[in-house]
């Protein structure tokens, strides 16, 4: 389906519009279950699933609802190799990326990657203003580097409207280390390190416009270019998309207030299984609350009982974050987010469930490192 993102006066999707969306994510349900097993096509993962368990979902998952018939996804299945199990033979022949998530500490999940990455962010850049984000500008990923997603897909993203992306050298892992170490004098310099060199791309001369970064990393770089006699708007860019737990409704309003100037920023929330979930358009009204809507039906984010997985909670009622991914290159079924949220309705840009608060689950919170960067 394809999103309106135009400003309407009325906030909720036409019914016409909602039911079009969930037939569309059914069609979609049964493609991807037909496509991840079958003999020719599934990857080694789920065709051996398929052999162990004795069961075919292709003669049973209709829709999205039947998803319900799979167990929870043990994301641990995603640490350690082969990786090979997880390309599909339809694509046994194509080059592979390999792509961490989460894994800071420990064996990381992986995931494989031909071409989501692109296309993932393809879709984002549709809900990108040009006059925020304008055509053949150049960019600045101003996030962590390393065998993480990000820089390659910012980069095409950059690529895809015409520009150049510049990056940094940022390792997420040190930071961590530095953090539990109680090391602050390191965790500090090593973010001035970071800082320092988005601040020399910036000053020399390249013209960017746009920037990926995360709020701590924003607010740093405000800092440090505010103690130079400068500004976010001072340096030319004219527009951020940022992402994290750490975007909350409070530092929203903050950022927007003392540190951008009237430079554009839109929220996101994803990860390397998800792609990105864009945010619902702002409106006044909305106080600064943050919505997220997945990109829907290649993934689709959902708001669950925290004692009971397959229970849906109402709108407005807190949960667990759950994901499930359906593109041909990956297919995760009930996967449980480390992170809570509130379930939110459908709106005009987006005609399916979006889910607000994302914040780390109460049930990790304290033994999770949380705004890394």
């Amino acid at each position: 389906m394809q999103q309106d993102f135009t400003t309407s006066s009325d906030r909720q999707p036409s019914q016409e519009r909602t039911q079009a969306s969930r037939e569309q994510l059914d069609a979609h349900v049964r493609d991807m279950i037909q496509w991840h097993f079958s003999p020719e096509s599934g990857c080694p993962f789920w065709l051996e699933w398929q052999e162990k368990t004795g069961w075919d979902p292709r003669s049973e998952v209709r829709g999205y609802g039947d998803l319900v018939k799979f167990n929870l996804f043990e994301d641990d299945w995603l640490r350690g190799g082969p990786l090979q199990r997880w390309v599909p033979k339809a694509y046994s022949d194509r080059p592979v990326f390999v792509f961490e998530t989460g894994g800071t500490t420990g064996i990381p999940k992986s995931r494989v990657n031909i071409e989501d990455f692109r296309i993932d962010y393809e879709i984002f850049s549709e809900t990108l203003p040009e006059e925020h984000f304008p055509i053949g500008s150049n960019w600045l990923m101003l996030g962590p580097s390393g065998p993480r997603r990000l820089r390659l897909a910012v980069e095409h993203l950059a690529h895809l409207r015409g520009g150049i992306c510049f990056c940094v050298d940022l390792d997420p892992r040190w930071v961590i280390k530095l953090i539990k170490k109680g090391w602050t004098d390191h965790l500090k310099a090593y973010q001035q390190h970071v800082i320092d060199q988005a601040v020399t791309v910036l000053s020399a001369g390249h013209d960017i416009k746009c920037l990926f970064t995360t709020p701590k990393l924003l607010e740093a770089l405000s800092v440090s270019l505010e103690a130079a006699g400068s500004s976010i708007k001072e340096t030319g860019i004219t527009g951020i998309f940022s992402g994290g737990t750490e975007f909350t409704p409070q530092w929203y309003r903050f950022a927007v207030e003392e540190l951008l100037d009237g430079v554009y920023m839109t929220p996101t929330y994803g990860n390397s299984l998800m792609g990105l979930a864009a945010s619902k358009p702002f409106e006044p009204a909305d106080a600064y609350k943050i919505t997220y809507h997945a990109p829907q039906p290649r993934a689709v984010l959902s708001v669950v009982n925290f004692d009971d997985k397959e229970q849906l909670v109402e709108y407005g009622e807190t949960g667990r974050i759950q994901l499930t991914t359906l593109t041909r290159e990956l297919f995760i079924p009930r996967f449980l987010e480390r992170d809570e949220g509130e379930r939110e309705p459908p709106c005009h840009s987006y005609p399916w469930d979006g889910v607000s608060g994302v914040r780390p689950y109460h049930g990790f919170a304290k033994t999770t490192t949380v705004g890394v960067y």
